[in-house]
């Protein structure tokens, strides 16, 4: 949606210089739509339902209303007291608020205290904290319960914003029972409330009833994902074997620009298609989203820092077995899949390397890409038995946008049969990676979260032959390393691409016969030394 010229600008706000410093720092030139209406409405006192598809600044919009309230009230405040309480449904959501705070803070950082009771330290140091009351607490509804019950939060006397995030999936992840008791025991009589949410699901109206009063609701007409001019969404028609083949000859002759995530349905197939990239030198990672919270969250800072331009991941939903519902699973570990709610930066392109399951799940993986004013691609492959969930996915996205008058999901012009010798290397190497190569592959990451397990460090402490077993287990299948893979021989580059600039090209290499060279006359020697001078036909007589 485009905004109107009559439309607030932060400086026009009344925010506080520091944090006006703070977005002109982090690029922010104008706030997005829902920032626009929410900030001021907060800043005025008002209780607040947020419902805002993903990537539209949602956090923002609540956190620099919060932000600027703190700093007001310090001027009058003799002591340090909490004044704000942020609940996110899993440890990745809260580390992600985190970091947009610290952004948001980093011109007041002495002044604003806030803690992140979900982050890898001990309890004993996560209690001396809360003990010089942090302005700010950030942490799921089963943490803070925990603490709470503990007697180390406090906020009876002095809580003044309360932000349920994600208030979506709170209830839907089994927080229902946790957010009750804390809304019912620990809380003051008074506070402003917001809830951000995507979706305006049954459990988010619960919510309302429960924790909103007399509330605005800010719920923006625009459709769920980016406009066409800023998300363009392309396919290709490939069958399994040939999707690998695609994929390698766009990393390799630059066809696809910029950080990528490469979505697939199956951990299985995360890493045979990192493995296989791995051995054509294409640096990539696995965000396994049967790894503990802690380990992902170190894939996507890993991601997020530039370490990597390629992450490959899984949705949640085919972690599911059958008879066991998505709900219960993710309970258990209180974090959930990739298609949605991580905050992955500065993502250029989305690769449906399988393409998704549903409409929904379709949305999600898009809208990885192409936040805020940023552009993006989406690029699926699909096969002959993908073709029907296209074209319900086309359907819904053309109704969103043209009423059904264009196509949305255009055809991209790849033409494998322009890059057959690619095809070759890589049909050989996908088949390289094996069920053992991919068995191994996943054993060395769980080997290598035991090893770094705060849990565990005292065991191994104490049994330090156990470690060593661990690490110097040998693996059963290693795929062979080529080197020879990591270039591409520059006879097999279609021409309109060889002037590319960046592909890493070799010459073939001309086999030439040694001769002897003859001293009666210069000229003989140099003939001798030309491939294309020689005279075979002598050379089969003599033999």
């Amino acid at each position: 949606m485009e905004k109107k010229d009559n439309s607030l600008n932060f400086h026009q706000m009344e925010l506080d210089d520091r944090i006006l410093k703070a977005i002109a720092k982090l690029g922010w030139i104008s706030p997005t739509l829902i920032q626009e209406k929410a900030i001021p409405l907060i800043l005025d006192k008002k209780d607040v339902l947020i419902q805002a598809r993903t990537g539209s600044g949602k956090t923002a919009a609540v956190l620099i209303p919060i932000i600027q309230k703190i700093l007001n009230s310090k001027s009058s405040l003799a002591e340090q007291r909490t004044s704000a309480i942020v609940l996110s449904p899993s440890k990745l959501l809260c580390h992600q608020t985190t970091k947009v705070l610290t952004d948001l803070t980093i011109k007041c950082s002495k002044i604003i205290k806030f803690v992140n009771l979900t982050a890898k330290t001990q309890t004993t140091a996560q209690k001396h904290t809360l003990s010089q009351n942090p302005d700010i607490i950030i942490a799921t509804p089963a943490r803070m319960l925990s603490h709470m019950k503990q007697k180390n939060i406090n906020v009876k006397e002095s809580l003044e914003m309360f932000v349920l995030d994600e208030a979506d999936l709170l209830f839907s992840l089994g927080f229902k029972d946790e957010l009750k008791e804390i809304l019912e025991n620990y809380l003051p009589n008074t506070y402003q409330s917001a809830l951000v949410s995507a979706t305006l699901s049954d459990e988010v109206m619960d919510l309302k009833k429960i924790v909103l009063h007399n509330a605005v609701t800010l719920k923006l007409e625009e459709p769920e994902l980016p406009p066409i001019t800023q998300l363009t969404h392309y396919h290709i028609l490939a069958e399994e074997q040939e999707k690998a083949a695609i994929l390698f000859t766009m990393f390799k002759l630059f066809l696809v620009k910029g950080k990528c995530i490469i979505f697939v349905n199956k951990v299985d197939k995360c890493y045979k298609l990192k493995l296989f990239l791995d051995q054509f030198k294409i640096r990539s990672l696995v965000l396994n989203s049967e790894l503990p919270a802690n380990a992902r969250c170190h894939a996507v800072n890993e991601y997020n820092r530039g370490a990597y331009d390629i992450i490959i991941a899984s949705d949640e939903k085919t972690l599911v077995k059958p008879g066991e519902s998505a709900k219960s699973k993710v309970k258990d570990d209180a974090d959930y899949g990739v298609s949605r709610g991580i905050d992955f930066r500065c993502v250029s392109n989305v690769i449906n390397f399988d393409f998704p399951l549903d409409v929904n799940s379709y949305i999600h993986r898009a809208g990885r890409t192409a936040r805020g004013n940023n552009e993006g691609n989406v690029l699926s492959f699909v096969s002959t038995k993908e073709q029907d969930i296209m074209e319900a996915v086309e359907e819904h996205l053309a109704a969103s946008y043209t009423n059904g008058n264009t196509q949305i999901i255009k055809r991209h012009e790849f033409k494998l049969e322009d890059v057959e010798p690619f095809k070759y290397r890589a049909n050989d190497a996908w088949f390289a990676v094996t069920k053992n190569a991919i068995k191994e592959a996943r054993l060395k990451e769980i080997k290598k979260e035991i090893c770094n397990s705060e849990k565990l460090k005292t065991f191994f402490e104490n049994s330090p032959r156990e470690m060593q077993v661990i690490r110097h287990d040998a693996p059963l299948s290693i795929i062979r390393s080529q080197e020879h893979l990591s270039e591409v021989p520059d006879y097999i580059v279609p021409k309109p691409l060889k002037n590319i600039v960046g592909i890493v090209t070799k010459k073939r290499k001309h086999y030439t016969p040694k001769t002897k060279p003859n001293p009666k006359t210069k000229s003989q020697t140099n003939n001798a030394l030309s491939f294309e001078k020689i005279d075979y036909g002598k050379k089969r007589r003599k033999i």
